[in-house]
């Protein structure tokens, strides 16, 4: 292999997912490992098998029905590495193997703490018992899998010596990638790029094996970070889609790769990646986590390619790179603003779908082309924003269950808020509901659970403007809880924020039906106001 080339090790179906609120259903883990490999990463994290069933499951479809198949896209490419995390147990190994075993490339992931900080007060354990532990892990899991991956946690606080001695250990086990991550973000770009160095120099049979980089964003650092470990010689990069991850989150998979691609002659480092996907793959990693990119978020975010001030405008219109280093069609951006029209024709509107990134057809196309034509008529103009959020409710993997057919809302400084509903069973029959809430949102809520009757708590309720102006269709995002079951979130848009809330709301529902057991008539908790 190319000595130059980074493997990408992407860990949003793992470490992404346990940002808070973050976490995925099934089969939105397997679209979104779907379009990673589409996007051409070597490593996909599916998941912790041990942490519960659901995810055994998921990292098991992954590895079936992504870790087998030829890449679509791209007939010469091997399917992506699938990799299992594992903590330094038997029975964590032994389910990681359970969840990875059937993907062509399969890899169990091993981890254990080898700061003072965490042996002393977390693990408990000597440092000889470490060393013992390590070992006896990647032993155990190279038993099973040929790729075993060990990483030393908190690397970044380790006395440098004892890593050496634990990875060499490791090594002598039959670990094929050493992972060194800066657990908390706590180094420095130079202090980590030297202990990177020093782990390639000093640990016997380090440069036979590969070295990878794990960086979390604790001080903004964690691009930067790895950067420098891959300047030092590592060639493994474990990144996140959009940087999500626990507490600050992780490196950026779309920062990491641009870098690399827009300062190459420097770095001289190259990937696999196909940058065109990079806003598809952030879009659709946003919509599944219901955690919003920002606007000024660097390569991906909605302001990442405009450009308000005079000056930088006349800079633009002589010459883009003024203010540009990336072209946005690079990155997959769009520059269109005004795309389609209230006279368009399907035909166009189903071409440019398929240009963002939803190839729809059929009944889906039928349904969204309707609620397009809904949307012309009601505003002046319609950009790719809008069309991505019509099709994205489309594309959403709950099943539609109920579907919301018609709203009345009454409300004001005066009187009570009440809500009227209509919904659509999955029998088929209509039911029509009332009630009155603190507000007009909190109103039609009740409504809605009076007819699904599923009692779910709302965690969250949160709202933005999917495109500018006075008429900008709404986007609104909720996580509820059933029961003790994981939360479950739903999005929907409309002109109308009211009707964009109860389209999240069902969402969020039929994800809850849809779930094996799922209580449909139990007495309904308080609802939290909206």
């Amino acid at each position: 292999m190319n000595p130059n080339y980074v493997r990408i090790f992407d860990t949003s179906l793992r470490d992404g997912e346990q940002a808070p609120g973050a976490s995925m259903t099934s089969a939105e883990k397997l679209e979104v490992a779907r379009a990673l490999a589409r996007l051409g990463v070597d490593v996909i994290e599916a998941g912790f098998p041990a942490a519960s069933p659901d995810d055994l499951a998921a990292v098991q479809a992954i590895a079936r029905e992504v870790g087998q198949e030829p890449v679509p896209g791209r007939p010469q490419a091997e399917p992506p590495v699938i990799c299992g995390l594992a903590r330094c147990t038997p029975s964590d190994v032994v389910t990681a193997w359970e969840g990875v075993k059937d993907a062509k490339h399969p890899r169990i992931h091993t981890f254990l703490a080898t700061s003072d900080l965490h042996l002393q007060h977390k693990l408990r354990l000597s440092r000889p018992e470490v060393v013992a532990r390590a070992r006896e892990m990647v032993a155990l899991a190279k038993s099973f899998c040929a790729d075993v991956e060990f990483s030393p946690e908190d690397a970044g606080r380790s006395d440098p010596l004892f890593l050496y001695e634990v990875l060499a250990a490791v090594i002598q086990a039959g670990a094929t990638t050493l992972n060194i991550p800066d657990t908390v973000g706590y180094t420095l770009p130079d202090e980590f790029g030297a202990l990177i160095a020093g782990i390639i120099a000093h640990t016997p049979g380090a440069r036979d094996v590969v070295v990878s980089v794990h960086c979390h964003d604790d001080l903004g650092l964690a691009v930067a970070n790895t950067l420098a470990g891959l300047r030092a010689g590592a060639r493994q990069a474990e990144v996140t889609v959009n940087g999500i991850g626990e507490r600050a989150g992780n490196a950026s998979l779309e920062e990491l790769v641009m870098a690399l691609r827009t300062r190459g002659e420097k770095l001289g480092l190259t990937t696999d990646i196909d940058a065109t996907q990079l806003c598809r793959v952030s879009k659709l990693v946003a919509r599944s986590t219901s955690y919003p990119v920002p606007p000024n978020k660097a390569v991906v975010g909605a302001n990442a390619f405009a450009h308000e001030s005079g000056i930088h405008q006349d800079g633009m219109i002589k010459n883009a790179q003024t203010y540009e280093i990336m072209r946005p069609e690079d990155v997959g951006a769009t520059q269109t603003t005004l795309v389609l029209g209230k006279h368009s024709g399907r035909n166009a509107f189903a071409k440019r779908l398929g240009e963002l990134g939803f190839p729809l057809e059929g009944d889906a196309l039928a349904k969204v082309f309707a609620e397009f034509k809904k949307l012309a008529d009601r505003k002046k103009s319609v950009h790719d924003a809008d069309l991505v959020a019509l099709a994205s409710d489309e594309r959403a993997p709950a099943p539609a269950l109920w579907v919301l057919e018609d709203l009345q809302v009454a409300c004001g400084t005066t009187g009570l808020a009440t809500a009227t509903v209509r919904l659509r069973g999955p029998d088929g029959v209509r039911q029509v509901q009332a009630a009155v809430g603190s507000g007009p949102v909190d109103a039609t809520y009740k409504a809605i659970d009076a007819v699904v009757q599923v009692p779910v708590v709302l965690l969250e309720f949160a709202v933005n403007a999917v495109t500018e102006g006075i008429d900008a269709l709404g986007g609104v995002a909720v996580r509820v809880r059933h029961a003790e079951s994981r939360p479950c979130h739903g999005h929907g848009a409309d002109t109308d924020i009211i009707v964009a809330s109860a389209k999240a709301y069902l969402a969020a529902l039929n994800t809850v039906l849809a779930r094996p057991g799922a209580a449909h008539s139990a007495p309904l908790p308080a609802v939290a106001s909206a």
